[in-house]
């Protein structure tokens, strides 16, 4: 127990800095996240026009009041499992501080996991319940029954913490090649944008054909997104549901072994360009 003690109250600090953080350049925050709520807004309007077009109402499996649900539990999903160790760790290269945080004696990943972590504490305590209350109040005011279901919504709070910590470890193998390459920033661009395709943050993998759909659901990404939303949804039964979160455990272990081996090989190759 005292070791855990020990190892809580080591990175317990980066927790408080990670609110400090948020807090302090709180007008930063409120900008990124209306835009993020507006670019959800324009794919609520994209979809309505797409339903609207067709006779049926369902279109590939999903009703309007299906997508609704889908578009903005992603933007949720999206936005707590957000990691931005990437940029972090290519920052602290450029400017030099990378030097000071690799002779402390701490967890270099462990440093900005816990200063994230409580940067997330604010960011839930902010947008959770606000946005899953706006969600249920909708199905509600459609359905004229309450839709939640306890079960499903607690494992999708599960595969929520799960699909976080492989984002996590994730961007931190991909900042690690800020080693190699010393700037991130084009190539990160290109990162968000295959990553939002293939976790389903911009359309279904459902409304994929089905065999890439196959293949992308075996992926680490659907684990970023797809899965959670779905578990949320109550697209899965239990027995899928098990599977699922069986295989985010998988690739979470797979994305923190390479992130060991990554870091060995990355550190060999430093090259501070500041300080």
């Amino acid at each position: 127990m005292s070791r855990v003690k020990r190892f809580f109250r080591t990175y317990k600090p980066f927790t408080r800095a990670g609110m400090q953080e948020l807090i302090a350049y709180r007008a930063n925050f409120i900008c990124f996240l209306i835009g993020e709520i507006m670019s959800a807004f324009i794919m609520y309007f994209v979809w309505k026009a797409v339903f609207l077009s067709t006779d049926s109402e369902t279109f590939m499996g999903f009703t309007m009041e299906d997508m609704v649900v889908y578009l903005f539990i992603t933007f949720l999903t999206g936005y707590l499992t957000y990691s931005d160790g990437a940029f972090s760790v290519g920052e602290e290269i450029v400017d030099g501080s990378i030097a000071m945080r690799m002779i402390k004696p701490c967890s270099f990943e462990m440093c900005f996991l816990f200063q994230e972590l409580g940067n997330r504490i604010i960011s839930v305590a902010m947008i959770f319940v606000p946005i899953v209350a706006g969600v249920e109040i909708y199905r509600y005011a459609v359905s004229g029954m309450f839709r939640l279901q306890i079960g499903f919504f607690l494992l999708y709070i599960v595969s929520l913490l799960i699909a976080y910590m492989i984002s996590f470890y994730f961007n931190v193998c991909y900042g690690f090649m800020a080693f190699f390459f010393k700037n991130l920033w084009g190539t990160t661009l290109i990162k968000e944008t295959v990553v939002g395709f293939l976790s389903g943050a911009v359309i279904p993998l459902a409304f994929l054909p089905s065999g890439l759909a196959a293949v992308l659901n075996f992926l680490p990404f659907a684990s970023l997104s797809y899965t959670p939303v779905m578990i949320y949804m109550g697209m899965y039964s239990y027995g899928e549901i098990a599977w699922r979160i069986g295989l985010q455990l998988f690739w979470l272990l797979v994305m923190y072994g390479v992130s060991k081996l990554v870091w060995r090989s990355a550190v060999k190759h430093l090259a501070v360009q500041g300080g």
